[in-house]
């Protein structure tokens, strides 16, 4: 099912599958987000926990004994519960259950709400351990723009500039998608990524200590986006390698896909959120069109 929300300047629906967002438009119906093509990308805004890309052999560990889980952790397959509704709010919620422990033993509760003002959407997550002891997750984005965003103008008139200059390093993934390093990575003007398709046909660009919020834009059009992820230790761009699709992906993420050739013990990947027994954990962003 889908829900609206919206002010008078931004309109926007969500599908309670997964919590992921179908559309985002101005006041004039202009549409930012992407539209999904299955020739390109089925997906349009995916939410993603309690894990964040590839396990090695789609399998981890957790006090001796394995378990499986599919790309970007089950969240985004899930019928969520809409707990609260108001024109420009909605909360969805999804609490553990048994389906959910056979991928992943602990009891939580997740929640997306989605708020409109003016032309901001923000988005904020929690998640509360309702559990004994200690669990461990991944949590992000994974939301598509349309690019081009106005007609007469092409993908390469876009680039992604930073709010600030910084010096990022990206995080390099092997063939099969899993975490093999990383290397310093250079900005135009130490901001800018100019875009082209050929940018993703090594996988994503995903980067860490890059500044927290980024802005699709062209100097030759005046309608743009912007997303903040201040509180995001990573954030990734991507479209689907060796194409002309006309999107960019803006991937805010807390952590990485699992490390080349390891099965990650949940308890030492290094990079994932613990969160103690009755703790909340909440984490915040936004879209700015």
């Amino acid at each position: 099912m889908e829900y609206h929300i919206q002010s008078d300047e931004m309109k926007v629906r969500i599908s309670d599958k997964g919590g992921e967002l179908q559309s985002v438009q101005d006041a004039l119906g202009h549409e930012y987000l992407w539209q999904r093509d299955a020739k390109f990308w089925e997906e349009s805004a995916p939410n993603l926990f309690p894990y964040i890309g590839r396990m090695t052999d789609g399998i981890y560990t957790f006090q001796g004994k394995t378990f499986e889980m599919g790309l970007h952790g089950f969240v985004r397959g899930s019928i969520l519960e809409v707990v609260k509704k108001a024109d420009n709010q909605i909360l969805f919620q999804m609490d553990s259950n048994a389906k959910s422990r056979e991928q992943y033993p602990f009891d939580f509760k997740y929640s997306i709400q989605y708020t409109v003002e003016n032309r901001m959407l923000s988005i904020v997550y929690e998640v509360e351990n309702q559990g004994g002891e200690t669990m461990y997750f991944g949590i992000g984005g994974h939301p598509g723009f349309q690019v081009p965003m106005e007609e007469g103008l092409e993908f390469e008139d876009y680039e992604i500039e930073f709010q600030e200059v910084c010096t990022p390093v990206r995080i390099l993934f092997s063939k099969t998608a899993h975490v093999e390093g990383s290397c310093p990575y250079k900005l135009e003007e130490g901001r800018k990524i100019p875009l082209e398709h050929t940018l993703f046909d090594g996988d994503a660009i995903v980067l860490e200590h890059a500044a927290g919020g980024i802005t699709i834009r062209s100097n030759k059009g005046t309608r743009q986006v912007s997303v903040s992820c201040p509180d995001m230790r990573y954030i990734g761009f991507w479209h689907m390698d060796h194409t002309k699709a006309e999107y960019v992906c803006v991937e805010p993420w807390s952590s990485l896909p699992s490390r080349d050739g390891v099965v990650e013990d949940l308890e030492k990947q290094p990079d994932l959120i613990s969160l103690e027994a009755g703790k909340l954990y909440r984490n915040a962003w936004s879209i700015m069109i």
